[in-house]
């Protein structure tokens, strides 16, 4: 079986945990508990009388939690855990993700997703936009439906991509589902990735990539269901 797509290794993001460890183990065990956490990366949270009291990150979660026996925050927990992730790329979304959605009380900043696309404006717009489209048929006037409940909504003009044996493929889907791939045009995203693998057939929906969010991109195919 031909298989037109490019396949990343995909690593988990955590590889080891700690929890519900009391903050006087901290001390008491401190070597122990160094061999596990020194110089590694991960989250880490705080809790008081089993309640979430603080989360963080950093890139040497044993300096860090040391340093939290002390500070500010040092007689406001008795109980800590400990994610352990592979590299640090994501912590940062990572931790603002926890403090959006739990908001601990020792906490003061709320975090922020720099390359996230807050759609909460295009909802708005579509709920107005859905209003008058009812209005209309309630008192028979002529409505025109909403683009967010029609099929355009999904197969629309939009950048494609896709891997080949390592080379990045790049492609434009345009009206009516033709392709436009290396200055030709093509009638189908099969014809076209067919055309780019330089098989005789090739699933289309399945092999082109395109950008469902900010650094998200899923296959054609998912627009279809």
């Amino acid at each position: 079986m031909l298989k037109c797509s490019h396949n990343r290794e995909m690593t988990h993001l955590v590889c080891q945990h700690l929890e519900n460890i009391s903050r006087d183990a901290l001390g008491k065990h401190q070597k122990m508990i160094k061999q596990y956490v020194r110089r590694r990366n991960g989250v880490y949270a705080l809790y008081r009388k089993e309640k979430l009291y603080y989360v963080g990150l950093a890139k040497n979660l044993r300096s860090r939690l040391k340093c939290h026996l002390h500070d500010r925050h040092g007689s406001s927990w008795d109980r800590f855990s400990v994610y352990l992730t592979i590299g640090e790329q994501h912590l940062r979304e990572l931790e603002s993700l926890i403090l959006r959605i739990v908001q601990p009380v020792g906490n003061k900043q709320k975090g922020k997703f720099p390359k996230s696309e807050d759609i909460g404006r295009r909802f708005a717009k579509d709920v107005r936009e859905f209003n008058k489209y009812e209005e209309g048929l309630i008192f028979g006037n002529k409505a025109k439906k909403p683009i967010s409940l029609s099929r355009e909504s999904k197969i629309r003009r939009m950048k494609l991509r896709a891997w080949f044996k390592g080379t990045k493929l790049r492609a434009q889907l345009l009206k009516g589902g033709k392709v436009r791939f290396n200055g030709k045009v093509y009638d189908s995203l099969s014809t076209a990735a067919a055309k780019a693998c330089k098989r005789r057939t090739c699933n289309g929906w399945t092999f082109w990539k395109y950008l469902r969010a900010p650094g998200d991109w899923a296959t054609v195919d998912h627009l279809r269901k």
